[in-house]
């Protein structure tokens, strides 16, 4: 298959895993607030956040996912980039790996909310669902960006935007307890 085709559904399925992981935590979200609620509302929002749940999992993010490492190492042997493993390859595989651990997590709280178990906060899940946000920028500028110095900022960007997006989550915390 020619390269360009072969970078182009990576890509697509890149976009696709993450819009997965982005809304399947907030879906984990809204179920963790069903705790609050009063019966039969709860019973049946929680059936529904669940039902959510299994449809963008098993449907669209581990497909995905699957989909983009298939088409990722695709990628990279098309290239004979295996041959080499430039600094930013490694960097990014890094990134993916610590990204798929994550997914994996993501998996572990799935399951409980399958099971109807509720065992992480709301706000614990806002703040995770940053996480995310934190691979994405990393992995972009890197591949992107193609430099050890890159690689260097990517680091250091990522570290910036997790205090920053810390003290939003707080401050926004604090704003809706107003």
């Amino acid at each position: 298959m020619d390269y360009n085709y072969l970078k182009s559904l990576h890509i697509i399925f890149v976009v696709t895993w993450f819009a997965g992981l982005f809304y399947i935590v907030r879906l984990f979200v809204y179920y963790a607030e069903t705790a609050q609620k009063p019966e039969p509302e709860k019973a049946i929002l929680q059936r529904q956040f669940a039902l959510m749940q299994k449809r963008l999992w098993y449907g669209i993010t581990w497909p995905s996912a699957v989909l983009t490492l298939i088409l990722g190492f695709s990628v990279v042997y098309t290239l004979n980039l295996h041959l080499t493993w430039p600094a930013w390859l490694l960097w990014k595989l890094g990134f993916v790996t610590g990204l798929f651990a994550y997914h994996l997590y993501c998996h572990r709280i799935f399951k409980q909310h399958q099971r109807g178990e509720i065992r992480q906060s709301s706000t614990a899940l806002r703040i995770w669902n940053e996480v995310a946000t934190l691979f994405l920028v990393s992995i972009v500028f890197l591949v992107v960006l193609k430099n050890g110095l890159s690689a260097t900022w990517g680091v250091l960007g990522f570290i910036g935007l997790s205090v920053l997006l810390m003290v939003a989550i707080m401050v926004y915390k604090k704003l809706r307890k107003a």
